[in-house]
């Protein structure tokens, strides 16, 4: 018979209504039956694309002597922690602090009230059932001892992340920048691209961050790294080579096997990198990947609403990665071309992925040389290539397809706009700016309700508010469509939104913000999120926001508030740049100023696009014909005028965007960079 979790919509809940474990999701009735039988909760948070969850499930919840330990001693509780990430981030900083180390599966035993006692990732079965059958001896010999340590656990949990309210600097130097990056130079892989570790995640916000400084710092090593890091991502087995859109991750060193999801948190960010790192130094390959990565997402994650589903898993069949890989004799099917492409996809007889005896197409960086050594031009290469793509992607296609997660994330979704933008910015094509309009509408048609931000759209079950991350991310989303578009519709949009974070979210005694807002479910703790993962903190994007709206509205409360919570953090960001680096982001903008570019008349538009073949990485562009905003009120008309406004001070009109270009490296070349 189903569990409990057979009514719910989530994907990842319903793989699991049919184990014998009694789940029952977060919730009222689950957390009183656990104090009314004074029994332990079990939280098990994963989430669909997840394949160790899968494996812990088959091998463990689907077990029926270890289901009737968990149904007699436990209450156990599943959690999508893409659909409650307020629940999953406290457990995760219990398991930390428990193992110093974190990930998913994640398995959590907690008092009866949800304060955790013990927990852990993937648990193979024997240890499993001990770990079960141990905890509840304990609850129910030496309740006393597990009371004592949640007390002191739960402590930490609120310490965690918790920061002292700092003075505002005078200033932050060139130094305070370098000190960030000295550091993590050493840790660059100049064989692999990326760091020395293994596994590898392509993390775009550290490269984003490490584009902009080397550019503005004029760090040549940095900068070359970059862009040996994203050719030998965009060539390695972890970009889908055939299909297009990133997996989350390569067990290697050498981005060669991925973890096979695919998650729409990454592929949006990646659109947006290799976007900015074209448009810093155009290369084939970039264009190339920001092209098939769109046409994935559109192929196979787009819904009819306008929003995109978040992820694919990484297994088919029971089996991870067969989806994507292949054998020797399956190229036969490119005929002639077969040979050639076997050399150029490196698909070998015995398997380039050795452990499983098959092959992942995976590209050699030297294959400029290939191609000239195959008699092709660049140009006929690149339409060849996308032919023998095309057929292999009909191929593959036949093939039992991965299952897809068809939840939409508010705070996904508008990363994906951001990368639309972005990607429509620098190659100008009208479709990357139809899907990201798209993407605009279905946020506030179906992620809205009474003028506030839903985490997803609410379904027959519950309706979830959004999280700080998912007004942060739209505002930044909001405001990149008005800068592309210069339709202040989505500028008055963001600033509204803004507001309700404000007001949700930020408290004024402990100058920070809160991750959940001041009305919600209340938990064991009320935490904020101020270090930035594989996707930025909501608090970073949040205060870069901030002082976006600052500058466009003239409005010292955003800069105000933006600029204590980033003192409060900003010591922290030597420490660990890779860990701040969207804070690190916004400390290249308060040392080497921020480039307002005001375009009026009615060649705004065409001016936009044309400063945009330009890499200009610290900039705000603003424009039109009309416009309430301070910088336009009084500088509008038809008459074609551009100006460069920084520190509250404005040019005098200029002509064209090649004046506006030269008094930006005037104000680079009066202020040295020491």
């Amino acid at each position: 018979m189903a569990n409990k979790l057979q009514n719910e919509t989530s994907p990842y809940l319903k793989q699991h209504a049919h184990n014998p474990v009694n789940w029952m999701p977060w919730g009222a009735e689950a957390l009183a039956k656990a104090k009314e039988e004074n029994k332990l909760i079990l939280v098990s948070i994963g989430y669909s694309a997840c394949h160790w969850c899968h494996v812990m499930e088959r091998e463990s919840f689907e077990n029926e002597a270890i289901a009737e330990t968990m149904n007699k001693f436990f209450v156990p509780i599943k959690i999508d922690r893409e659909e409650r990430p307020d629940i999953d981030q406290i457990y995760m900083i219990a398991v930390q602090l428990m193992t110093n180390a974190g990930g998913w599966p994640l398995n959590c035993i907690c008092l009866p009230d949800g304060r955790p006692i013990y927990g852990g990732t993937y648990f193979r079965p024997q240890d499993w059932q001990n770990v079960l059958l141990q905890i509840a001896q304990m609850w129910e010999e030496t309740p006393e001892v597990a009371i004592d340590y949640a007390q002191r656990l739960t402590a930490g949990i609120h310490k965690a992340e918790q920061l002292p309210i700092l003075p505002i600097p005078e200033q932050y130097s060139l130094l305070d920048i370098k000190s960030v990056v000295l550091p993590w130079k050493e840790q660059f892989d100049f064989k692999d691209g990326g760091y020395q570790r293994a596994p590898k995640f392509p993390l775009p916000n550290n490269w984003l961050f490490l584009l902009r400084y080397a550019v503005l710092a004029e760090d040549e090593v940095v900068l070359e790294h970059v862009h040996f890091t994203l050719e030998k991502i965009a060539n390695g087995g972890i970009y889908d080579q055939i299909g297009g859109g990133f997996a989350r991750y390569s067990v290697d060193g050498q981005w060669h096997v991925p973890h096979f999801e695919k998650m729409l948190y990454d592929n949006g960010q990646l659109i947006s990198l290799y976007s900015e790192a074209y448009q810093q130094k155009p290369n084939t390959l970039y264009k190339r990947v920001v092209e098939e990565t769109i046409t994935w997402a559109e192929r196979e994650m787009l819904a009819a609403n306008g929003g995109f589903y978040s992820a694919l898993d990484a297994d088919s069949e029971g089996v991870e990665g067969k989806f994507y890989t292949f054998d020797y004799s399956e190229f036969d099917i490119l005929g002639e071309d077969a040979d050639l492409f076997r050399s150029y996809f490196n698909i070998v007889k015995d398997g380039n992925w050795v452990e499983e005896n098959t092959n992942i197409p995976l590209v050699n960086s030297t294959d400029q040389i290939f191609i000239t050594e195959a008699g092709f031009t660049a140009e006929e290469w690149n339409s060849y290539l996308k032919e023998i793509k095309n057929k292999l992607l009909s191929y593959r296609a036949k093939r039992v397809r991965p299952g897809l997660d068809d939840k939409q994330l508010t705070t996904w979704n508008a990363l994906l706009l951001k990368g639309l933008v972005d990607a429509y910015r620098v190659f100008d094509e009208d479709r990357y700016l139809n899907l990201a309009l798209g993407i605009g509408h279905f946020i506030g048609n179906n992620c809205m309700e009474n003028d506030a931000l839903l985490h997803q759209p609410a379904d027959h079950n519950r309706k979830i508010n959004g999280f700080l991350d998912d007004y942060a991310f739209t505002i930044e989303g909001y405001i990149s469509l008005y800068e592309a578009t210069f339709d202040e519709y989505w500028l008055l949009e963001g600033k509204a939104l803004a507001d309700l974070a404000i007001s949700f979210f930020y408290e004024r005694q402990d100058k920070t913000f809160y991750y959940t807002g001041a009305d919600a479910e209340q938990l064991i703790a009320r935490k904020s999120e101020i270090m930035d993962n594989v996707i930025p903190a909501s608090t970073s994007t949040l205060v870069r926001q901030l002082y976006k709206l600052g500058l466009l509205f003239d409005d010292e409360n955003y800069t105000a508030i933006a600029d204590q919570v980033f003192a409060n953090v900003f010591p922290h960001i030597k420490s660990y740049g890779s860990a701040y680096s969207n804070w690190a982001i916004q400390l290249l903008e308060h040392h080497f100023g921020t480039n307002e570019i005001a375009l009026t008349g009615e060649p705004a538009l065409a001016w936009r696009k044309e400063m945009d073949s330009y890499y200009i990485p610290n900039k705000i562009t603003l424009g039109g014909t009309k416009s309430t905003l301070p910088l336009l009120k009084n500088r509008q008309g038809v008459e074609p005028k551009a100006y460069l406004c920084r520190n509250k001070t404005c040019s005098l009109p200029q002509s064209s965007i090649t004046q506006i270009l030269e008094l930006i490296n005037n104000n680079r070349d009066n202020n040295p960079i020491n």
